[in-house]
């Protein structure tokens, strides 16, 4: 008999119960450079992970929200959160959750999965809950390192490097090339028959590339390019 495959919340919490901490807890390249010299206000992250954002975030000033669909994921940032940073740790499916409010900036770092994840919805309402005049900041990979395409045929599903890699910022992540948009298509997918956004409102501060040094399997040195895509929203 054929064993059901698991919800996301199941295999999310799974992966962070089965590898314990499995990142470095370290703020994510992009979002410290675009977030760096900003006034703080209130945050949010949506795909917190382990909260390596979250706790930069919240050390340089931020009231920051953490959402995440692991528990387990939450309660590893929540462990290392110091008794002068205000985050909030909030377990939920962000298939199905939204922001109560708005925030002064709302950021996704790497929000791809290789269970189901409804990233364009959830990135739109990621976007609605900016407030006037507020940032949003969608940093995502453009592609998959090159030992991945390079050697794909070599490599079984069942080895765990085939979909999975680290990034600055200590999350995990799975994917695959069909869930890896461009800054271009990330920036099109928000605003395209989605009237409860208009386009005029926003300006574009970041549309790039920018590339990022990576260690492979076998300990040489790489690179690897992120999309980064930062808004404005329009002040009231």
């Amino acid at each position: 008999m054929n064993q059901s495959a698991p919800t996301p919340a199941e295999y999310w919490e799974n992966r962070y119960r089965e590898n314990g901490k499995s990142w470095s807890g370290n703020v994510n390249a992009a979002l410290e450079r675009e977030v760096a010299g900003v006034a703080p206000g209130t945050a949010l992250d949506i795909g917190s992970g382990e909260g390596g954002d979250a706790l930069w975030l919240a050390h340089n000033g931020w009231f920051v929200t953490a959402v995440d669909i692991s528990p387990t994921a939450l309660a590893i940032g929540a462990a290392a959160q110091g008794p002068e940073d205000d985050v909030t740790w909030v377990a939920a499916d962000l298939a199905e959750w939204s922001p109560p409010g708005t925030y002064d900036l709302v950021t996704s770092c790497f929000l791809h999965s290789f269970v189901e994840l409804p990233r364009e919805a959830i990135l739109r309402r990621a976007a609605a809950a900016v407030a006037p005049g507020g940032l949003l900041l969608i940093v995502g990979h453009s592609g998959a390192p090159h030992w991945l395409t390079a050697n794909d045929d070599d490599q079984p599903h069942a080895n765990e490097q085939e979909h999975q890699h680290q990034h600055e910022d200590a999350k995990e992540h799975e994917h695959d090339n069909a869930d890896l948009p461009t800054a271009e298509d990330v920036l099109t997918a928000l605003f395209h028959d989605n009237d409860s956004l208009d386009r005029a409102d926003w300006t574009v501060l970041t549309k790039s590339l920018v590339e990022r040094p990576i260690t492979a399997p076998d300990g040489s040195e790489s690179t690897i390019a992120d999309s980064v895509l930062k808004l404005r929203r329009a002040a009231a």
